[in-house]
């Protein structure tokens, strides 16, 4: 019996594997990178460069796509970030959570969908890579109480939590969009 469904399903779940050993290896690195940064004003500059290329890119594909509900939702999609990002006043290194427990609870979306596709048993896949990018946040601010630099914080418990709620929701309703209604995923 094969532990993935697919070679795809392995690249999701490495590529997932390799994003959260990248986030907990660099634990004991960010604290000086982000002070560093924040002298100099990088990060908010990154940031802003960062969040504009991606409003960019979900602008320019939905109008390469040619369908206005994807370029809506697309747009919505970036409305809804930037009202996080405003909101909830956070820090520009507090932000980058938004983007790496929101690209890992994707990764594990899309692994548990091509593990469904190839007639794996799946429940509810967004609610459970949700879930997963949520506990593997606070296992990141588990993993902070270790270093002496870093803090264990409930808010970016929170974030990361948000972080994954909101990338998954995002990548289901980019999926509604270029499918139509009615459509797993």
């Amino acid at each position: 019996m094969r532990f993935f469904s697919s070679a795809r399903e392995r690249t999701l779940w490495l590529a997932a594997l390799s994003a959260v050993a990248v986030i907990y290896g660099s634990l004991p690195l960010v604290g000086a990178l982000a002070r560093h940064q924040m002298a100099e004003g990088l990060l908010a500059a990154l940031f802003g460069l960062g969040f504009g290329g991606a409003i960019v890119a979900t602008v320019a594909n939905g109008l390469r796509s040619g369908r206005g509900r994807e370029l809506w939702i697309g747009t919505g999609v970036v409305a809804v970030y930037l009202m996080v990002f405003v909101r909830l006043n956070l820090s520009p290194a507090e932000r980058t959570h938004l983007f790496e427990y929101g690209v890992v609870a994707v990764l594990i979306y899309e692994a548990l969908l091509e593990r469904a596709r190839e007639g794996g048993r799946v429940l509810m896949p967004g609610p459970t890579a949700v879930l997963a990018g949520a506990c593997l946040g606070w296992l990141d601010e588990g993993l902070q109480l270790l270093s002496p630099t870093r803090v264990y914080d409930l808010q970016d418990v929170g974030v990361n939590a948000l972080a994954a709620l909101l990338a998954v929701s995002a990548t289901w309703g980019l999926r509604w969009a270029r499918r139509g209604r009615g459509t797993k995923g």
